[in-house]
């Protein structure tokens, strides 16, 4: 049996290194990576769509991650704060509240203790319903709106419990009169590469795939008697099974016979894209945040990064850079800005909270990612799971944030790769039990 994997990004290698069959991976760039590629240039390192850390819940996950490594990784601790009226606060902020002045520290505590606010709907309402009126207003709906690029209200609840944490009343209530407390302790910790930037995971993975044909571009998938047919409109591989980490969105118009209904869901699922603009500075008098989260309206960017603190290689000496992020949407007007106008907004913003001198500036660059993060509205599951239905009751086994179409870190992206590695290996077709109720009419 011949596997083909189409994409070569960490979940799309992670698949091919553990087959026990002939396996080749398809890769579009000229290098494999996805999204987890990193720029080396002019001194500096830095990854391609903003800093991608490893920690785990997963020991397992983790020590397999290091191996990949080889002994090349920096520990560091996370030293993460929130930008909130000119005032660097700890994150999370629920821990951090002793940073702010008085009345609104007294208004984030007493509004979480005496919360009276109905069971959520919507995710608007579940901020309000676990955090209270403080804590809502001052920072978790603004940076979340501005995250996410949409009102909050739009956002369903199925994935809020697991990535947003309610904090004990006993932590609130100590970070409040200024006992230390720690949030999100799983990514207290954190692991990251010491050269290379987080390329070297998948670099890594690489060295245990055989066959990794790069700057193949799909132009077509379809059906042959005996398996599948892949193109790019020069040469065809053939392959008996397919496994796709490429975009599900993509999935649905380069395969042939993909029914209408089938397009119209994948193109309702919401996503947004991703600026990350990296500016160089020529001194290294930075501060030693590992990030810094945004949610003034009236800044661009979301974060704010400093890859030096990530890996003290990622910097020649004696110069500092800063990553920013920013979601946008085609359409939004931030989308459409040219990259320039797009780095003199970052620019300005930096220099208006006093973290970088124009005159200092030695690098700039302006990277975009179109499928940033996916976004969870109310139509997502129902679309999701008709798209998905439709592709795995074909054969062909969706795996990694993109084509599954879900907001998955590295350690989960690896996780899920490596079931769908021994399904393949067990040559099971995907389970179409999983979604019964879904029904191509």
């Amino acid at each position: 049996m011949k596997v083909g994997v189409l994409g070569g990004g960490l979940a799309g290698l992670t698949v091919a290194a553990h087959l026990g069959c002939e396996c080749e991976v398809l890769e579009c760039d000229e290098r494999p990576g996805g999204h987890c590629q990193s720029v080396q240039e002019e001194g500096f390192t830095y990854d391609a769509g903003g800093p991608h850390i490893m920690f785990s819940r997963n020991q397992a996950t983790l020590d397999y991650m290091l191996s990949l490594l080889g002994g090349n990784v920096h520990r560091g601790r996370r030293n993460n704060k929130i930008l909130y009226r000119g005032r660097y606060v700890k994150y999370p902020f629920e821990n951090g509240l002793y940073d702010l002045e008085p009345q609104d520290r007294f208004e984030c505590l007493y509004h979480y203790i005496f919360n009276k606010h109905p069971a959520p709907a919507n995710f608007r309402e579940w901020l309000y319903h676990n955090f209270g009126t403080g804590l809502t207003e001052k920072y978790l709906l603004p940076y979340n709106e501005k995250i996410w690029n949409v009102p909050a209200d739009r956002m369903s609840l199925d994935w809020v419990e697991g990535r947003v944490p309610k904090p004990s009343v006993e932590d609130v209530i100590k970070a409040a009169v200024g006992v230390e407390t720690e949030g999100y302790t799983h990514q207290l910790h954190f692991l990251y590469p010491l050269h290379g930037g987080i390329e070297s995971l998948p670099r890594g993975m690489a060295q245990g795939v055989r066959n990794i044909v790069t700057g193949f571009h799909i132009r077509n998938i379809r059906r042959s008697r005996d398996g599948w047919v892949v193109g790019n409109g020069h040469t065809e591989r053939r392959y008996d099974r397919l496994v796709a980490t490429i975009p599900i969105q993509d999935m649905a118009y380069l395969m042939d016979g993909v029914p209408l209904e089938i397009k119209a869901a994948v193109d309702a699922l919401r996503y947004n894209s991703l600026f990350t603009v990296t500016v160089g500075i020529s001194n290294g008098q930075l501060p030693d945040y590992s990030a810094v989260y945004v949610p003034d309206p009236d800044l661009l960017f979301h974060r704010i990064s400093f890859p030096a603190v990530f890996s003290p290689e990622n910097v020649r000496k004696g110069t500092s850079l800063i990553q920013a992020e920013i979601t946008a949407n085609a359409g939004d007007g931030v989308w459409d800005l040219p990259d320039e106008e797009v780095l003199n907004k970052v620019v300005s913003g930096l220099e208006n909270i006093g973290l970088v001198r124009r005159s200092e500036i030695c690098y700039e660059r302006v990277i975009r990612t179109k499928y940033g993060y996916v976004v969870r509205d109310f139509t997502y599951r129902s679309h999701l799971d008709l798209a998905r239905a439709y592709f795995e009751g074909q054969g062909i086994e969706l795996c990694g944030r993109v084509a599954e179409f879900e907001y998955i870190n590295m350690d989960q992206c690896i996780e899920r790769a490596l079931k769908v590695a021994e399904r393949v290996n067990q040559n099971q077709v995907p389970m179409e039990e999983e979604c019964p109720q879904l029904q191509l009419r």
